[in-house]
């Protein structure tokens, strides 16, 4: 049986795309025939192990590569080799390639605007909301919330149950840098260890919940305080996926100069790159407080379509069509208004942060 077609909304034209998937026979083959008798096997091409290897024979095992092949590969993934900062002429492997650099400050320009959100990423986009009376509420298929947070972290599913949520979906090809969304102080940031599930749709349809089910890093930024964006908490979670070794944190205030970890405390800036995904395909989700921001419209009308023939439409019963959307630009805008949920609780003050916000620290919560 060949795999059902799958399309996107290109967000500068607003016409329908088609994805060509790397591995689509094989992906579709282990979420179909495997997981209807799941055993050992199917657990092992989803482990951490397998991943690894995957993502090495894609990336790493012919080295060095030449000119010509990484042409070759830049012209079949259709990468713009003047946005990267450094010459292909330059590169020796194709890890190189997919962990490029681009000049963002040139080719992905950001609104000045203190109110936008912006995409962490280059990839393709769903909206949602975990309010039980949305009609856009896709939660269910993709992960389970308590399970996506941490088990171990009542106090942010407290803070974001019926919040609004946005799922980015970067496929190989893309530039695999996540950027901050928004600004703000570093709340909270913490690992949860997990399986490796691809991030193809046939694994959403397939499998259950299977982003909460991933490796992930968890980060919570209160966007409150000074110079921040002022929409209360957001929580950027990034989530490994098939070939994804390691999601390396390497926040810049500059560019890429003087990468360095996220820790609680510490300020970061919309736009600024956060992390890398190395190698592979993978996902990231964005987690807002409820009524603190609002998606933007084209987003929500494309996500509705029923002209555009998406592998989640078919497979969920509703239309569920992605848009791809290019880092840095606008996916929300900031609602002003307070919170609705009471943080009080969670916070004790942190020396150095200016004296008319306090800041959240979840693991002292119980001092």
């Amino acid at each position: 049986m060949n795999p059902l077609p799958h399309q996107y909304i290109d967000r500068s034209t607003g016409t329908s795309r088609t994805e060509t998937f790397l591995g689509d026979r094989v992906i579709c083959w282990m979420y179909n025939r495997l997981r209807e008798r799941p055993g050992l096997l199917f657990r092992a091409l989803i482990s951490g192990r397998c991943s690894s290897l995957l993502g090495w024979a894609q990336y790493d095992l012919v080295r060095p590569v030449s000119v010509k092949q990484i042409r070759r590969a830049v012209r079949e993934l259709h990468i713009n080799p003047t946005e990267l900062v450094k010459d292909i002429h330059r590169m020796h492997t194709f890890r190189e390639l997919f962990e490029r650099q681009i000049r963002y400050w040139d080719c992905r320009p950001m609104n000045p605007d203190p109110n936008v959100i912006v995409s962490p990423a280059d990839s393709r986009v769903l909206v949602g909301s975990f309010a039980t009376d949305n009609g856009i509420s896709v939660k269910d298929k993709f992960f389970d919330f308590d399970e996506l947070l941490g088990l171990q972290h009542p106090e942010w599913r407290a803070l974001f149950r019926s919040g609004d949520f946005a799922v980015f979906r970067l496929t190989p090809d893309k530039y695999h840098y996540n950027h901050m969304p928004v600004s703000g102080y570093v709340a909270d940031i913490y690992e949860i260890d997990g399986l490796y599930h691809a991030c193809n749709p046939a694994a959403a349809i397939q499998a259950v919940t299977p982003l909460s089910k991933n490796r992930r890093t968890v980060s919570i930024v209160d966007t409150d305080g000074a110079d921040g964006t002022g929409i209360g908490y957001v929580a950027m979670i990034e989530i490994s996926a098939l070939m994804i070794g390691d999601i390396v944190q390497c926040y810049s205030d500059v560019r890429y100069e003087s990468p360095r970890p996220l820790q609680p405390g510490m300020f970061v800036r919309r736009g600024q790159p956060k992390s890398l995904f190395r190698p592979g395909s993978s996902t990231t989700v964005l987690i807002f407080e409820k009524n603190r921001i609002r998606f933007s419209s084209d987003l929500l009308n494309n996500q509705g379509r029923r002209d555009v023939q998406s592998r989640y439409s078919k497979g969920f019963g509703f239309p569920l069509v992605e848009t791809d959307v290019a880092v840095r630009s606008e996916i929300a805008l900031a609602i002003r208004q307070k919170s609705e949920q009471a943080v009080e609780p969670f916070h004790p003050v942190f020396l150095g942060m200016p004296q008319e916000r306090t800041v959240l620290f979840p693991q002292e919560a119980e001092l």
